[in-house]
């Protein structure tokens, strides 16, 4: 089932969405360290990423 779904999504969308996640993760530590100003200007990567990656699915 999830190397199906893997499949379907390609494996440029499945390294973006993975770069993400990352993305997240890196955020998230930073705030938790207490450096609030980069944890948020990394946080706004994510949903960036996310957009690119729609925009190109549906200008296909």
């Amino acid at each position: 089932m999830f190397k199906a779904f893997l499949k379907q999504l390609g494996w440029m969308n499945t390294l973006l969405l993975l770069v993400v996640f990352s993305i997240i993760v890196v955020a998230e530590v930073r705030y938790l360290q207490g450096q609030t100003l980069e944890a948020i200007f990394i946080g706004l990567w994510a949903p960036t990423i996310l957009g690119f990656m729609n925009y190109l699915r549906v200008k296909k």
